[in-house]
């Protein structure tokens, strides 16, 4: 099919809407970001016009496109539905490209406000239909980065110490401090100032849309301390460029004292999987 310029009468452009809600109980508003998604060699998504949307229970976002943004003619019914996904969807597509079949990699949302558009999975958790995805001509990954959501990476010269174990880990007067929207703060740590020669390395990685992609160590000593409970970003997102080389911990897992201050372990959606871990 052929891609229709931008059009700015286009019910999706205007960018202050706002937040909206459907009966679904999902959540919606339009982006003005340039948003392509690329399977191989062929652009299957190329969209002026992208909707974020929140699903029930999902704290992060997904993309939903204009119908004629979407390279419909590369999608085909789905031959294996799944049921009881994406907020009752019904309508799932496979996605056939050069001969390499993508069972279920899209779909529409049953809700009237989103009629005409068509989703894509992103989550880690989720198999993505496509290989890469950009905004503008930034390569975006696991998930598109939530407008609503601040990450900001700040030297400080507060006085941070760790211990696990009761055992002193790191202690540092030059720590950079990274705030991010609904999580607690996590205090970036010098190399220098980490007794890393009480960590191991570990194969683990995860990757975060407003950092980049972390490697990880697991604690060498005894106790019941989670595996891969210290990180860091070896070439971190501009935004956060400040954390590069240093290394954090997980404070649902240690004891952080910040000047003179200990702090209570926080309790978050990482509280659970550390004890699977």
């Amino acid at each position: 099919m052929t891609m229709h310029p931008a059009h700015p009468s286009h019910p999706a452009h205007p960018a202050a809407q706002g937040i909206r809600t459907t009966p679904e109980g999902l959540a919606w508003e339009p982006s003005e970001r340039w948003v392509r998604g690329v399977k191989g060699e062929v652009t299957v998504v190329d969209s002026r016009h992208p909707v974020l949307v929140w699903e029930p229970g999902v704290p992060v976002p997904l993309y939903a496109f204009p119908r004629e943004e979407v390279r419909t003619d590369l999608l085909r019914p789905a031959k294996n539905p799944p049921t009881g996904a994406h907020t009752g969807s019904s309508v799932f597509y496979d996605l056939d490209v050069d001969g390499t079949v993508v069972e279920n990699a899209a779909w529409t949302f049953p809700a009237q406000d989103l009629a005409g558009h068509i989703a894509f999975a992103w989550f880690r958790h989720w198999h993505s239909g496509l290989d890469h995805w950009y905004e503008e001509e930034q390569e975006i990954f696991v998930h598109p980065r939530d407008p609503h959501k601040r990450v900001d990476a700040v030297p400080s010269s507060r006085h941070v110490q760790v211990e696990v174990g009761g055992m002193l880990v790191a202690d540092t007067r030059k720590p950079v401090l990274v705030f991010e929207t609904s999580l607690p703060t996590r205090y970036y740590i010098p190399r220098e100032d980490v007794r890393l020669d009480l960590f191991v390395p570990t194969d683990h990685s995860t990757s975060c849309p407003y950092k980049g992609a972390a490697q990880y160590w697991t604690w060498r000593g005894e106790g019941d301390v989670p595996r891969n409970i210290l990180w860091s970003y070896p070439a971190p997102l501009p935004q956060v460029a400040d954390v590069q080389g240093m290394l954090a911990f997980y404070n649902e897992a240690v004891d952080i004292t910040v000047d003179g201050e200990r702090l209570p372990r926080p309790v978050t959606p990482f509280t659970e999987a550390l004890k699977k871990s």
